[in-house]
């Protein structure tokens, strides 16, 4: 599927019937050859919009995955970077990844960098204290339930300095009517349905993140919000942004 060294359909069938966690331990060889990794032009984006609030010091990637945020960290942040996730195959990964990345730069760029590491926890129960600056998330929040908002958004602001940043992107809804609005329609419909039959459940879900509740629930947490559109990903027909960036400070 996707690409000649991604995943079959059989593996992918495989990981739908596991739970989260361990689902994404099978997939974590073959996710970067997967359309689910973060794209570069997102990454890219996000940063030039989060670099003119800075300068930061630690950097936090919740729900990490094999590290694209990570990467994306390592340009923005000084002393350290972060990348937290409860998937321990996605976690080494993350850092087989990172260690051919060293093996291919220079000791002197090697030196400059900050220093990164990679701990394994729940987004909802994360082990920090209040010591970094900035806190990401990237394509992670469909596997968390609405109910569960208000305990992330929680967490990810106790790992927080007062006045730290927690910014992610956000998609425009696709046109009601759309295929891409009946293909997420029914691909939530059909998990939805397996989460009812088949257990361990899998939570991944892609109607559950309203951008409306979201800032709620946002400022309900303890932070300050705002909103800067990524131009850099296109418009829409009437004008406004493909995609927002949540800047949320707390408070």
């Amino acid at each position: 599927m996707f690409t000649p060294q991604g995943p079959t359909l059989r593996e992918l069938a495989v990981q739908a019937m596991s739970s989260t966690e361990h689902g994404y331990d099978l997939l974590a060889p073959k996710f970067d050859r997967t359309p689910f990794r973060t794209p570069g032009r997102v990454l890219d984006a996000v940063v030039d919009a989060v670099r003119p609030l800075g300068p930061f010091g630690a950097g936090l990637d919740i729900c990490c995955g094999t590290g694209a945020g990570v990467d994306a960290l390592r340009g923005l942040c000084e002393r350290r970077v972060t990348g937290v996730d409860f998937s321990a195959g996605m976690l080494a990964a993350a850092g087989a990844s990172a260690a051919a990345g060293r093996e291919r730069v220079a000791d002197q760029e090697r030196a400059a960098g900050p220093v990164v590491d990679w701990v394994r926890a729940d987004a909802r129960a994360l082990p920090f204290a209040p010591v970094f600056d900035l806190a990401v998330s990237f394509g992670a929040f469909g596997h968390f339930l609405p109910a569960e908002r208000p305990a992330l958004f929680a967490q990810a602001r106790a790992a927080l300095r007062p006045g730290g940043l927690f910014v992610f992107p956000v998609p425009a809804p696709p046109p009601v009517g759309s295929k891409t609005y009946l293909t997420l329609w029914g691909f939530d419909t059909v998990m939805r349905l397996r989460n009812l039959l088949w257990h361990p459940p899998f939570v991944m879900y892609y109607r559950t993140f309203p951008l409306r509740d979201v800032l709620a629930d946002l400022d309900r947490t303890g932070f300050r919000t705002a909103l800067s559109p990524l131009t850099g990903l296109g418009v829409l027909p009437g004008g406004a942004p493909r995609c927002v960036l949540v800047v949320a400070r707390r408070t």
